[in-house]
């Protein structure tokens, strides 16, 4: 409908419009469920963050065109590597940062580096590449932006902050006598 209409039935209809001047009251309560367990350790809650962004990456056309593009859209590699996608949802999943259960989840993914200090998803708008141990645990988290289009001096590049953990791929190493390494 387009804003003319609208205005055209509110002239028909004058009970259509909002009765008195009480300001339209706006939900702070998140109706979708949480990919995240409140109560979970650090651990679980680093895992868990990782899980939800290997399941948005599967749903967004965006990050598997990237995929595509350079020749990685293979599905099996996707589930394989745990690939996922940070596209901002993740803070639409939780509460509102002016509930208490918001605050305090928020300030615990920061602590984990998911979170900025700014409250910013760390890697939005990156491909999410975790390194894990033996166990499937999280131990590294790197991220490369997707779009070519970021404002000048953004980094393509991040990492979990602290010291880098993890071997990507230690299988691999396992399996092969040769290996090489390099550093960026």
């Amino acid at each position: 409908m387009s804003f003319r209409h609208a205005v055209e039935l509110l002239k028909a209809d004058p009970s259509l419009a909002a009765q008195g001047d009480a300001p339209v009251k706006r939900a702070t309560v998140r109706a979708l469920p949480s990919p995240v367990t409140f109560d979970a350790d650090d651990q679980a809650l680093l895992n868990q963050s990782v899980s939800y962004y290997h399941e948005t990456l599967k749903q967004s056309p965006e990050a598997l065109a990237y995929l595509k593009a350079r020749g990685l859209d293979h599905p099996e590699l996707v589930e394989r590597f745990v690939l996922g996608y940070a596209n901002r949802t993740l803070g639409l999943r939780l509460p509102e940062k002016n509930r208490l259960s918001g605050a305090d989840i928020r300030t615990r993914l920061q602590k984990i580096g998911i979170y900025r200090e700014s409250g910013h998803e760390h890697f939005n708008g990156s491909l999410v590449v975790p390194v894990l141990d033996d166990a499937g645990n999280v131990t590294e988290v790197y991220g490369r932006k997707i779009r070519d289009d970021l404002r000048k001096g953004t980094p393509l590049h991040l990492y979990l902050p602290g010291p880098h953990r993890g071997v990507w791929n230690e299988q691999a190493l396992a399996e092969n006598k040769e290996s090489s390494c390099a550093k960026r």
